[in-house]
């Protein structure tokens, strides 16, 4: 079976969307508690978009008690999921084209993200990814914070033996190589030139892929 396995932060939603407002939102019950002062940590958290949120807030409050930590991670959570289910994010341009598309060619499509599984759901429900979309895996469903091994998982339960995995960060392009697959880095929002390097082919916007997609050689 062919697949592409499509990152979704900063490669299908736009994050950063709702980035900035989610984040102030979750600062200021730190602010109230006088635990914090000035901004929310945004730009910081922009460098390292992508990462599993617990890395997130050991970045951003590296002074801070386990338990806040884990009271941020909750409450960021839910902001994220209330200002998507209130319309304030936004998919990229021709993501639903390109499903389209590449169901028609044959090919499966599913999602292997580092967010956490409600907050997928919160976006796949919102718009409407199911019709297109085969299964979201999180990485709360690995037993690692590898993103390797979401797509193993994917391979071996889907039985994929060729495609391509899409995405803006160093570790798609790693998972891709690590499994087989076709590494695509998107030159998006977050991307990062030096990891993009590793990539077998970069794209700067969704409908570039199919292009890409017809001049790779078929991996398995």
């Amino acid at each position: 079976m062919k697949a592409i396995i499509f990152d979704m932060d900063g490669t299908l939603f736009q994050t950063g969307t709702i980035l900035e407002q989610s984040l102030e939102e979750a600062f200021s019950v730190l602010r109230e508690r006088g635990a914090w002062q000035g901004a929310a940590p945004v730009e910081e958290y922009r460098k390292i978009m992508g990462v599993p949120l617990p890395a997130v807030w050991e970045a951003l409050l590296p002074g801070q008690s386990e338990e806040t930590k884990r009271e941020m991670d909750a409450y960021f959570l839910e902001r994220l999921i209330a200002n998507i289910g209130q319309g304030k994010g936004a998919m990229y341009p021709d993501v639903t084209g390109v499903f389209s598309e590449l169901c028609s060619e044959g090919y499966r499509i599913f999602i292997a993200s580092n967010g956490l599984v409600r907050y997928l759901a919160a976006i796949v429900e919102y718009y409407g990814l199911d019709e297109w979309v085969t299964e979201t895996f999180s990485i709360e469903q690995a037993a690692t914070s590898d993103k390797g091994e979401l797509v193993r998982m994917i391979k071996e339960k889907y039985g994929v033996t060729e495609g391509a995995v899409v995405g803006d960060r160093l570790s798609d392009i790693r998972a891709a190589k690590a499994n087989g697959l076709f590494a695509v880095g998107c030159r998006f929002d977050f991307a990062q030139e030096q990891e993009l390097k590793e990539a077998d082919a970069i794209i700067n916007g969704l409908a570039d892929l199919r292009n890409v997609l017809e001049q790779s050689p078929a991996k398995g």
